[in-house]
């Protein structure tokens, strides 16, 4: 210190020294006077000498504002003359207004006199001199939002954050007044900096939850008003804002059918609300709090399942109800403590009257009220005296009051008041439909739908009221699904399960989840128990289908009217059947005997007795029970009894036969089979006979199959029949079946359950021209794709005809050639649709397995590139790591077999013998026919090959040849390796085995003889005997008349032997050849015609030569047409003067010259091209 001092009067010395020689400079009249102010902390004679020095600075150089701001704070903490402060300041901050210090301490003087315009026309003054002001723009924008002014403020705010981007009170401005404007997003944003600047910031942690609430993200919200009560654990806006957004989160669950998960949250909001009560108790706004968290609680608590006796479901039950009404009791009782705080708020009387109606609902033995009025009637009576303008008190009457009147008088009065509310519209046509008014009910609920399409009750008073409006049952279920979506209520979700009962939705997840939340609500309903069995069973979940049948009866026991009688003995026949889907015939045997002694026993009852029995082995007993049925048949309804004729007969075909079966159909009057059910029973055992003696029966009921889909279904039970009748011994008559499927889709194209049936029996047949028929009936449709095991989807099917035909022609025509007029098109995309079927269905093994082999015909035919062997490898290894593979499943086996093969396959072509090899040897250990086995040991010839493993080549081919196959694609393929490697030791051996593999196919017998013939032909053609690979193929041409293929290298190895040979007559089969693969071809086919035309050149015929040229050039795509053709159009047009030009639009037609380029330019490596270039040129 001692140090520092010493230093400071050396300065001043040295300063004064410097003044005293040249006393005019006011640089250094300056820096004496701040430095004796500095020194003037301790002593105050210094600032007097400090404030000599600092005027005659002024006085020498009046632009220096400095100098006026030391003067300002002279006056201001010294020498206290606050108006010569002011204009010192004032000078100081026009000189420089970004001058914070003096620009703070002119504001500080004003601001303690009272003079807040002044301030604002300083900082206004000094922001509009600078920009760079930033203590201006702070003051000013601090000013602003005291005054409200919230979009001035945001400007100023935004403006001093550039000076202090560092200050957590201009941040958390800021965001105040982003929320006053409505700007939630960037508030939260400033808010946030300012926590991050000052992790303390209490303001604005609980604002950014309130706009969190305001914006529903409760989460959040949660963890703002958290965070400000662990700094302030006394907050008691904090304390509210936790509840309020603990209460949000828990609505949200319960809508989204979280209600356990609800019920928790409310629990801990319920806890929070309580604490603030204590924190303030005189705040009316926590009791209301804590009174809509109970409120919500009792509406919400859920039930909890129990063991099915009637003991402990009663103690259940009795405790759920009690805990309902003890959250309702405490929500009525925070309701008027808050009514006590604030009595003029007429929401709360509202809220008091819903929580006295939920209280005396919850009641177990409700006292009777002498007083005609209810408390809730009071209550919202009281609400409506102070705010009788209000509607919706108008509302809360007319659904909390008893009387039928004042209900319908006071919605009446809220629709007087607002014709617009949906909620008034609702409500009344409820009243309505109660009151048995239909026509009104549906022209109210119609109103409050028009006016507003989200409210969940008149979509469930539509599909409550489906038979008055004439919908049908499913868009009946969809507006009572669309009610639960809005508003998932207990009783919306049991009607939607019983809507589910007479359509197709009852095993749907909607239901399941639907029924499953109701029971949980309102448990004390034996109707939810009921249908949550019927659920329950549709699913074959049969266990618990059996302990919610026994809960609903054990409700039912508390009832004592005459319709629970007739409940009781509903439920316990569905707990009969479901004993018996169950496998419990003996269960199921009691309680159907029960209710025959109690003289409950119905029609249903008989069925389920009489089947139990039969499962029981007591068929003569069961046949008893079924004499019972049929005498009560003439007395039944129409579909009671067209059920019990269908039951009967099936059982009779069970325990007697089908003989029998068919004697006791024959018995029955006609009239009885009236009906589509039981047409279906009948057709079905006149599938199955063979003698036809149903026909007459079958034929007259079958007029009574109407609906569409009974049709349809009524076509595949023929068409089951055509396969059975007309087969031979293990063989279908798939024809007949095929036929009758074409005549049915002529009626119904569009179905896509006859057309996949067609294209699965096509693809049975397998048949070359039929799989392209498959291809084409198929209905690709991923979004109604069948769901039952018994029928095969349109992808399964496409995926299964691209591996048959194995001609998988690609959209990239490089790598395809249409030759074959039996060639299969390709199905485009059906790798793609594969991969979609497999994203819909992960767990469907046939999927995933037609992919692959879709996959390793795509590496085929494309050489076996890397990425897609990747992806095959991907494939084949999850496959294979599958455990629901079974071990004793046939196809399973079967499919394991060949994703082996595939897995060696792609290591082969990669190069890994030895990994092809093991996979393949781990095929062998596969449970399939020999058959299969051969490719096997096969692709170990492969292997072997690839290895020059000769011996175990050798071995693993006699292998071959002693297991056999029946696949003719298996006998080519070891024809090529026998004839590349030498293997044959009788080369009549393999002939004769190919033949006897076709025996059994006369029809593509021909077929595959003269594939075998041309295998034959091209080996000839690898060791050079032309001749006898022309008379192979020659022999291969008669026996497949038409195939472009065998004909076209016919055509090219005679014209390779006249060149060899030079005989005449092999030009002539060559045209021949050529001629009838050109008509013969689908498309116009590339090389034919060149070949065609040096053929005919051969002869002389020059006119020939050039139509053919012509054709040939028009066979070839633009952009791939070869060199050849380009040399043959130089050739042609150097042969006439005019040059011939096969179409006006070719580029170069006008010179030979610019042919034979072209011919150079798209194969430069050949030396013909250049010794005809240069010979031109010379030319």
């Amino acid at each position: 210190m001692a140090l520092e001092e010493e230093e400071y009067f050396a300065s001043v010395k040295q300063l004064e020294e410097s003044v005293n020689s040249n006393p005019t400079d006011p640089s250094l009249r300056f820096n004496l006077g701040v430095l004796l102010w500095e020194m003037g902390e301790k002593e105050a004679e210094m600032r007097e000498k400090a404030v000599e020095h600092l005027m005659v600075a002024a006085k020498l150089n009046p632009q220096n504002g400095a100098a006026f701001r030391y003067l300002g704070h002279y006056y201001a903490l010294v020498s206290p003359e606050p108006q010569r402060a002011l204009k010192c300041y004032q000078r100081a901050v026009s000189l420089n207004p970004e001058d914070s210090d003096a620009g703070e301490a002119i504001c500080d003087l004003l601001d303690e006199e009272g003079k807040e315009s002044l301030v604002l026309a300083v900082c206004r003054g000094a922001s509009e001199m600078s920009a760079r002001a930033f203590w201006a723009f702070r003051r000013l924008g601090y000013l602003l939002a005291h005054q409200k002014k919230w979009s001035e403020a945001i400007q100023s705010l935004q403006y001093a954050i550039r000076g202090f981007p560092t200050c957590a009170d201009l941040w958390e401005t800021l965001g105040l007044a982003y929320q006053r404007m409505g700007m939630l997003t960037a508030a939260l944003k400033s808010y946030a900096r300012a926590v991050e600047l000052d992790d303390s910031r209490v303001f604005a942690l609980i604002e950014s939850g309130n706009i969190s609430l305001m914006l529903s993200s409760f989460r959040k919200g949660i963890e703002q008003f958290q965070q400000a009560l662990n700094i302030s654990p006394h907050n008691v806006s904090a304390q509210y804002g936790l509840g309020s957004a603990l209460l949000g989160l828990a609505k949200e669950c319960v809508n989204m059918g979280a209600v356990k998960w609800g019920s928790s949250l409310l629990e801990e909001a319920s806890e929070v609300a309580m604490r603030g009560t204590s924190l303030a108790a005189n705040f009316s706004c926590l009791w209301k709090l804590h009174g809509d968290i109970q409120l919500i609680y009792a509406r919400c608590y859920t039930w909890t399942p129990t063991h099915a006796d009637e003991i402990s479901f009663s103690t259940s039950i009795s405790t759920w109800k009690r805990n309902c009404f003890i959250a309702a009791r405490n929500s009525r009782r925070s309701y008027q403590r808050a009514l006590h705080l604030a009595p003029w708020l007429a929401n709360i009387y509202a809220d008091v009257a819903i929580a006295s109606d939920l209280c005396l609902s919850l009641k177990e033995s409700p006292e009777e009220e002498l007083n005609v009025w209810s408390v809730a009637e009071k209550m919202c009576i009281g609400g409506i005296l102070l705010e009788g303008y209000n509607e919706e008190f108008w509302v809360a009457l007319g659904c909390l009051s008893d009387h039928i009147p004042l209900k319908q008088h006071a919605l009446i009065r809220g629709l007087q008041l607002d014709v617009s509310l949906a909620v008034a519209w609702a409500y009344l046509g409820k009243l309505y439909r109660e009151e048995d008014e239909k026509q009104l009910a549906q022209q109210a609920f119609d109103s409050a739908r028009s006016i507003e399409p989200s409210l969940a009750l008149p979509w469930a008073g539509m599909s409550a009221d489906a038979s008055t409006r004439n919908i049908d049952q499913n868009e009946a279920y969809e507006c009572c699904l669309r009610a639960i979506q809005t508003f998932p209520l207990a009783e919306f979700q049991v009607g939607l399960a019983k809507l589910a009962l007479h359509s197709s939705y009852l095993s749907s997840s909607e239901v399941f989840g639907a029924i499953q939340q109701a029971l949980l609500r309102v448990p004390d309903y034996p109707e939810s128990h009921n249908l949550n069995g019927l659920v329950c069973e549709s699913r074959s979940d049969y266990q618990s289908a059996i302990t919610s049948y026994r809960l609903a009866r054990c409700v039912l026991k508390s009832f004592e009217d005459e319709s629970s009688i007739s409940h009781v003995t509903d439920v316990s026949i569905n707990l009969a059947r479901s004993l018996c889907m169950a496998g419990n015939a003996g269960d199921a045997v009691e309680e159907c005997e029960y209710l025959r002694q109690k003289g409950h026993l119905d029609s249903k009852g008989l069925q389920i007795y009489a089947l139990c029995l039969w499962q029981l082995g007591k068929n003569d007993m069961a046949l008893s029970m079924t004499r019972s049925l049929a005498s009560s048949i003439l007395s039944m309804e129409e579909n009671d009894a067209a059920a019990s004729i269908s039951f009967i007969c099936r059982l009779l075909y069970h325990i007697s036969g089908q003989d029998s079966a068919i004697v006791s159909i024959l018995k029955m009057p006609t009239e009885l089979f009236h009906g589509s059910k039981i047409s279906f029973i009948v057709s079905a055992i006149h599938v199955l006979d063979q003698k036809n003696q149903l026909e007459a029966i079958v034929s007259r009921s079958r007029s009574f199959v109407t609906s569409r889909e009974d049709i349809i279904a009524m076509h595949i039970l023929i068409t089951l029949g055509k396969l059975l009748k007309n087969g031979h011994e293990d063989s279908l008559g798939i024809q007949k079946g095929v036929d009758h499927l074409r005549k049915a889709l002529h009626m119904y194209p569009n179905s896509s359950v006859l057309r996949n049936l067609l294209s699965y029996l096509l693809l049975s047949s397998k048949e070359w021209r039929d799989l392209r028929l498959a291809t084409r009936c198929s209905f690709l449709d991923l979004s109604e794709h069948p769901k039952d095991g018994g029928m095969k989807s349109a992808c399964e099917i496409l995926g299964a005809v691209t591996v048959a035909c194995y001609e998988t022609a690609s959209n990239n025509e490089k790598f395809s050639i249409p030759i074959s007029g039996h060639q299969q098109p390709f199905v485009s995309g059906s790798i793609k649709l594969l991969q979609k079927f497999l994203h819909q269905e992960p767990w469907n093994r046939n999927a995933r397995y037609l992919l692959t082999l879709n996959c390793l015909q795509k590496a085929r035919e494309e050489r076996f590139p890397v990425h897609v062997c990747r992806v095959l490898e991907r494939l084949t290894a999850v496959s294979l790591s599958n455990r629901c593979l079974s071990t004793e499943d046939s196809l399973s086996q079967y499919q394991n077999f060949q994703l082996l093969l595939c897995a060696a396959e792609v290591n082969l072509q990669q190069g890994n013998n030895n990994e092809c090899s093991r996979l393949a040897r781990s095929a062998l250990g596969s449970s399939v026919h020999n058959s299969y086995l051969f490719f096997a040991h096969l692709l170990l010839c492969r292997a072997c090959a690839a290895e020059d493993d000769t011996v175990g080549l050798r071995k693993e081919y006699r292998r071959c040849l002693e297991l056999g196959t029946d696949f003719h694609i298996g006998w080519i393929c070891l024809k090529f390796i026998e004839s590349r490697y030498g293997l044959q030791d009788d080369s009549t051996v393999l002939l004769s085995s190919f033949e006897d593999c076709s025996k059994d196919d006369q029809h593509s017998r021909h077929m595959w003889m003269a594939l075998f013939n041309m295998v034959q032909g091209l080996v000839a053609i690898w060791f050079g005997d032309f001749v006898a690979a022309e008379e192979l193929f020659a022999q291969a041409c008669s026996l497949a008349d038409g195939e472009s293929c065998l004909l076209l290298c016919h055509g090219a190895i005679c014209m390779e032997l006249a060149r060899q040979k030079c005989e005449s007559h092999y030009i002539s089969h060559a045209i021949r050849s050529l001629k009838k693969a050109k008509n013969t071809s689908p498309k116009r086919l590339p090389i034919v015609s060149l070949l065609l035309a040096q053929a005919e050149a051969s002869l002389g015929s020059k006119s020939k030569w050039e139509i053919n040229i012509h054709d040939e050039w028009f066979s070839w795509p633009p952009e791939r047409k070869p060199a050849e053709i380009l040399f043959q159009m130089h050739l042609l047009s150097t042969q006439r003067k005019d040059v011939y030009t096969p179409s006006s639009s070719l580029d170069y037609g006008d010179t030979s010259i610019r042919w034979i380029l072209r011919a150079i330019h798209t194969n430069p490596s050949c030396s013909r091209y250049w010794r005809f270039l240069l010979k031109d040129i010379s030319y």
